[in-house]
């Protein structure tokens, strides 16, 4: 269901991109988000799990907050990815086969924060001038709505509801010792191995990077006993 309403948010958003080429760019973006929930409803019918009916999606009303939206929670979700990933990987916990079934989708994903990243600087610098603090608030208002609703996600955590962000409950079913100071160390490791290969040139995310090496200060990997 997430990745059909991302993939809702951006079709819906390109469908007003009077730029041909641009509006290519974000089309082939959203087909790769729908591309996902196909990955991962053969993944699911492969293990005899039967999926809920899929809800009626809607478009959004105000496309452009709905691809922010998206794109910036990507920008959150896809770095505690990559480091779970890498340690799913390293445990055992994902076997050989499913690693190599994933692994160019978790690729994309990184494509896909640095596209938007790359977009939110071209958008800024190229809308009039009388635009721009309505939209300056506008990236303010989508980063307090994505904190409120993790906030909200970790409270249902803390209650005992079940939680399906993968990012906040996967580490405690990898089976191994991982601490939260190690586990932010290979999320900071595999964000710059990622994103690693594209032109210097382009932007990279960097809030969720930075908010991360800062806290490596104060909860650093814990030293193995011997």
């Amino acid at each position: 269901q997430t990745e059909n309403r991302a993939g809702l948010n951006v079709c819906t958003y390109a469908e007003g991109v009077p730029d041909a080429e641009l509006r290519k760019a974000i089309e082939l973006n959203g087909f790769e988000e729908r591309r996902h929930r196909h990955v991962l409803a053969n993944l699911v019918t492969a293990y005899g799990i039967k999926l809920a009916p899929e809800p009626v999606y809607e478009k959004p009303k105000d496309p452009e907050w709905a691809f922010m939206v998206t794109g910036y929670s990507e920008c959150i979700d896809s770095f505690f990815a990559f480091g779970l990933f890498k340690a799913a990987k390293d445990t055992g916990y994902f076997p050989p086969e499913l690693v190599q079934t994933f692994d160019p989708v978790v690729n994309e994903e990184a494509r896909h924060i640095l596209f938007f990243v790359n977009w939110v600087a071209w958008h800024r610098r190229n809308m009039p001038w009388w635009r721009r603090p309505w939209f300056e608030l506008k990236v303010f208002a989508v980063w307090l709505f994505l904190i409120y609703e993790r906030m909200g996600i970790a409270s249902d955590v803390s209650n005992g509801q079940q939680d399906n962000n993968f990012t906040l409950s996967g580490a405690e079913q990898l089976g191994s010792d991982i601490d939260v100071g190690e586990l932010i160390a290979v999320c900071v490791a595999e964000n710059d191995r990622r994103l690693k290969p594209y032109d210097n040139r382009l932007k990279r995310p960097r809030f969720v990077p930075f908010m991360a090496r800062l806290a490596l200060k104060f909860v650093g990997p814990k030293k193995k006993a011997a």
